[in-house]
């Protein structure tokens, strides 16, 4: 890890380790010079810490002793660091997990993203996450931001914002190296909106390494039975409505599968992410017993009355306009809530399938028709 992901993840853990007595005082006005002047190593602090932790151990079940252990080296003798993963993302966000690999801590570069979720979806989520434990929602379990104006944050050296949220690839790491290669992942959104990226002057807008993290497109179907099926497509249902509420666009399917015969390395079984367990986190085995999938929904930060949703918006309406290539449709960061939502849906009906009575493979549920009075 270089040097700037190790500053990077110093200010991350004093956050989390910092004590409430310590927090209590207010830093005078050399610490806040200091902070200011900060490049790399920012003074984070956590936003809302009594509610994420209600969230982490009344509706999760997470314990809080177990959950700040797993920010701290395995071994004592070495340095506590997070372990950075790079950058993972088309919107420039840095990654880290934890030692343990049970936390995916992400950076919010992007400010309308940082608002949005702050002011907007968090209250909706927590009640959401409160009246629907089930619930596909990546679990964010804390968020940590910059309280006092600082150099690196303005330029742009570190980010001021993370979230820390559940691993759904938890379990990987203890499986043998040739294992580990058999996971798959998948980030998947509805294939048919325009990506200027991908789409415009042939797809030269930008290098195949971004435009390869674009969007995936899973090239299998996702086969359970219809009891599997019914309880996804209701669970994402009653998930993407929040989202449709809040007017959120551009969230993603996040798909992960693993051979179902493979196991960790010490021959026991792959341990799941933490928290109450529910069938599509702690994994659901494929109708053929060659798969294990785990899903989560990611990545929803995103207004559609954002400013750069609608900068956006009127840049597809210039392409159409000077017809640079064919008409362009709306992108998925432009479109409207409820349409994202149907074609998001509609996406996941169309990539899991099911047998039909006959043991034929099916792509809808059929329900038994109503009688007629």
């Amino acid at each position: 890890m270089g040097r700037r992901d190790r500053l990077i993840s110093t200010s991350i853990l004093r956050a989390i380790f910092r004590t409430k007595s310590k927090k209590s005082n207010q830093p005078g006005i050399l610490a806040r010079i200091l902070a200011f002047f900060s490049i790399f190593q920012l003074a984070l602090s956590r936003y809302r810490e009594e509610l994420f932790r209600k969230l982490r151990n009344e509706i999760w079940g997470i314990e809080e002793e177990e959950y700040t252990e797993s920010f701290r080296s395995p071994s004592r003798s070495k340095r506590t660091d997070l372990v950075a993963i790079g950058d993972l993302g088309y919107s420039g966000s840095t990654f880290f997990t934890t030692p343990n690999s049970k936390y995916l801590l992400k950076s919010l570069p992007r400010a309308f993203e940082q608002s949005f979720f702050r002011n907007r979806l968090l209250d909706p989520y927590v009640s959401h996450m409160s009246s629907s434990p089930t619930s596909l929602l990546v679990h964010i379990t804390d968020f940590l931001y910059c309280p006092h104006t600082s150099l690196g944050a303005l330029i742009g050296t570190a980010p001021s914002h993370h979230i820390v949220m559940e691993n759904i690839l938890y379990g990987k790491d203890s499986c043998s190296q040739s294992d580990q290669t058999q996971w798959e992942t998948y980030d998947l959104k509805p294939n048919d909106y325009f990506y200027p990226e991908r789409d415009i002057a042939g797809g030269r807008l930008a290098p195949e390494s971004v435009k390869d993290r674009l969007i995936d497109e899973f090239p299998d179907k996702i086969r359970v039975g219809v009891d599997e099926k019914e309880d996804l497509v209701a669970q994402l249902n009653r998930d993407t409505r929040l989202l449709q509420d809040a007017n959120a666009v551009d969230y993603s399917l996040f798909l992960v599968r693993y051979p179902a015969g493979i196991s960790s390395a010490s021959n026991t079984a792959i341990p799941a992410p933490s928290g109450k367990k529910s069938p599509w986190r702690t994994g659901v085995r494929s109708r053929d017993g060659k798969w294990i999938y785990r899903i989560v929904l990611l990545d929803f930060f995103w207004a559609k009355d954002a400013l750069q949703a609608k900068a956006m918006t009127r840049l597809v309406n210039s392409y159409n306009l000077f017809k640079i290539g064919k008409d362009h449709g709306p992108m998925s960061i432009t479109t409207s809530s409820d349409e994202y939502r149907s074609r998001f849906l509609k996406m996941v009906e169309g990539i899991v399938e099911v047998e039909d009575s006959a043991g034929r493979p099916s792509g809808e549920i059929r329900y038994p028709p109503q009688e007629t009075v």
